[in-house]
């Protein structure tokens, strides 16, 4: 699934979740797994988008955007969403940090 670079966005306030990790060696799974993620993610109510990088040496950071605490607290409890997480766990990933934040301001340059 391709996803835009830049994701768009409305007027703040609204949520982010930085999502950083290390990835282990090995596909195992990972890049079918990510993309249902996010073609699940599009589907859940307060969703506004997503922006994600990996380096070549399996770092990446994927920052999603959301509307309310309360829709990234039903995202995180989603079922399927969950059986992804307990496979990063178990599966893809040396070393992760979740951050998330509320969105004051934003800004930045448009082409």
């Amino acid at each position: 699934m391709t996803t835009p670079r830049f994701a768009k966005l409305p007027p703040t306030p609204y949520y982010s979740v930085t999502f950083s990790s290390q990835r282990t060696p090995g596909e195992n799974g990972y890049d079918q797994m990510a993309d249902r993620m996010v073609e699940l993610a599009t589907t859940q109510p307060g969703y506004l988008g997503v922006e994600s990088a990996r380096g070549s040496d399996g770092f990446g950071i994927t920052v999603s955007y959301w509307a309310s605490l309360e829709a990234i607290a039903h995202w995180r409890a989603h079922a399927e969403h969950q059986i992804a997480q307990e496979s990063g766990q178990a599966l893809w990933y040396e070393h992760y940090e979740l951050r998330i934040a509320r969105v004051e301001r934003a800004y930045g340059k448009r082409t």
